[in-house]
């Protein structure tokens, strides 16, 4: 059923997706090698995820800076470790290795699981799946491999995800990958394959599920890595690939480089020493002893020199005494969460209350407190996932948002033209969605912005707490990599309302603010052949600026004033 893969075409050290090849260990390259730093190209790529969609966060100029120095490394180089790491895009029951994962249901039925495996492995899977009694969600069981190249198959269960249950479905994602290593040393196997154990019909992000599996790994080979010799983990779609290259540097750094970058792009929680999520409600607290004045210590009163009676009490107070001797480290409370839990709901109270005014002014919903990185991190996560799966193309063909070239500077820019914003006839929650998919290539490094307001006044335009919740769902890579934002025919109205965004709403990416009042000046920033301008900006500005010197656009025709 299966042919090698030495007759099989291969492009970038990866097989292509033949189908029915027998993929070799040896013919995959490891993570740890020179050509998995390069981009990788592909056959048959999925045009609607070109290569360069999701950036390499190691390439960006800005990510070094902002590591924290002198801050010890979660995740240290460890050669020995990454030797045993590989990446490579194809089904993993093609590849010659002691075991492969299955991805399926609590029933362990063909039609759930992963697409084309039992046809591969021929009946004999199903009819062994049948006698195994289900599985458990984030668990796994093992079966024999029949027809496929593999000597086991290892099937585990992935868990619904819920936003309200996100920290359940994380640690139950961890505990899949570890119960299937667990079960690969158990059954005396050295080698894994695993995709990704997640599935659209259960609505898992598919980035966050990228963060659990490589962190779950990473830390289990930290563990057992002499009793395992290879994990190659296999992606089936271009996205998958992409998200996997930009993570696997972060958890398996391949230098003292990419380790230092790691460092300010890790997310805040990257799970305990198995790569679960803490969570604070079921730490043990320890509360301090009563605060106890420090005074001269008197000398101990031996027992013999008391009666017999007094013994134990003074026994008792002198255990005073050893406070003086305890780690302060033990003695430090982790706030009750209770308590935390209280203070916010009475910040959010006093937020909501204090921004009434606000709402009065026709500003919008400014109250609530502000998001956390962890809940930041899961709010854009979740909308970049729903963004990929949907048609926006409505959205697109309005031109409200597009890419432009790079600014004088070689940055990346994007346009967004005021005008063509018609909020009447716009489902403002679709737009997010095409917003935060159009932005998610361009701020993972240093971008540009330009806005061009000519003749927007005469539309309606959103308020102030929908720019916040645009802001929170973008995060705080936006705002860090967000270099300026050039605003073209600024008006007085346009003025006040970046006033308050600046005051209101987020102080740091609004500075960044640069009023342009002619389209020459804006051709300082942003060069004109890296722009692509609609005819009536052109017919603004003359109207605007007329009368000093004319020039002619060479690909409108419009006539438009020299300053």
């Amino acid at each position: 059923m299966y042919r090698s893969v030495s007759s099989a075409t291969t492009r970038g050290g990866l097989p292509t997706d033949s189908g029915d090849c027998v993929v070799q260990l040896d013919q995959v390259p490891r993570w740890s090698d020179a050509e998995q730093r390069s981009s990788l190209a592909y056959e048959n790529e999925d045009v609607s995820f070109p290569s360069s969609y999701f950036l390499d966060p190691l390439t960006s100029a800005s990510g070094a800076d902002n590591g924290a120095s002198g801050t010890t490394s979660r995740f240290p180089v460890d050669h020995e470790i990454n030797s045993k790491v590989y990446l490579w895009r194809g089904n993993p029951w093609n590849l010659e290795v002691d075991a492969v994962v299955n991805s399926t249901n609590e029933s362990l039925d063909e039609a759930h699981s992963s697409p084309g495996l039992h046809a591969a492995a021929g009946p004999g899977l199903a009819e062994e799946c049948m006698t195994l009694g289900g599985c458990r969600t984030g668990m796994a069981k093992v079966t024999n491999a029949y027809d496929l190249p593999a000597r086991r198959v290892i099937h585990t269960v992935g868990p619904k995800y819920a936003v309200k249950y996100h920290t359940a479905a994380e640690n139950a994602l961890s505990h899949c990958y570890r119960s299937c290593l667990e079960l690969l040393i158990e059954n005396g196997l050295q080698s894994i394959a695993m995709g990704c154990i997640y599935t659209e019909a259960k609505n898992y992000p598919r980035e966050p599920a990228a963060h659990v599996a490589i962190r779950t790994v990473r830390r289990f080979l930290e563990k057992h890595k002499d009793k395992i010799t290879a994990v190659v983990f296999c992606t089936t779609t271009a996205s998958d690939t992409e998200i996997y290259k930009r993570l696997l540097p972060l958890y398996f750094p391949r230098d003292k480089h990419e380790e230092e970058v790691a460092l300010s792009k890790l997310p805040a929680d990257v799970g305990d020493e198995n790569g679960e999520t803490i969570i604070d409600e079921r730490k043990i607290r320890i509360k301090p002893l009563p605060a106890i004045t420090t005074s001269v210590p008197k000398p101990p009163i031996t027992p013999e020199a008391l009666p017999v009676s007094d013994v134990g009490l003074t026994m008792r107070r002198n255990s005073s005494y050893l406070d003086s001797y305890l780690d302060p480290a033990f003695m430090s409370l982790i706030k009750d969460p209770d308590q935390r839990r209280r203070e916010q709901w009475e910040k959010a109270a006093r937020a909501q209350s204090g921004w009434n005014c606000a709402k009065f002014l026709g500003f919008g919903d400014l109250g609530g407190p502000p998001l956390s990185i962890a809940e930041e991190y899961s709010l854009h996560s979740r909308y970049l996932a729903k963004a990929n799966s949907l048609n926006l193309s409505e959205i697109a063909e309005m031109k409200i948002v597009y890419r432009g070239g790079v600014d004088s500077e070689g940055r990346p820019v994007m346009v967004i033209v005021g005008a063509h914003f018609l909020l009447r006839c716009l489902d403002l929650e679709r737009f997010v969605l095409y917003v935060v998919k159009e932005f998610e290539p361009l701020i993972q490094k240093p971008y540009t912005i330009v806005y061009f307001h000519s003749a927007a006044s005469l539309q309606l335009q959103p308020n102030l707490g929908w720019m916040k919740r645009l802001q929170q769902i973008l995060g705080r890579k936006h705002q860090r990599n967000l270099h300026a934002i050039y605003v073209l025919h600024p008006t007085f109205g346009l003025k006040t309302a970046i006033l308050a965004l600046q005051l209101l709403v987020d102080g740091e990416s609004w500075k960044k603010v640069v009023y342009v009042d002619r389209l020459l000046q804006l051709f300082r920033y942003v060069p004109r052949e890296q722009l692509t301008i609609p005819d009536f900006v052109f017919q603004h500005d003359l109207e605007v600026n007329g009368g000093k010197g004319l020039i002619v656009d060479p690909r409108t025709k419009y006539v438009y004033h020299r300053p």
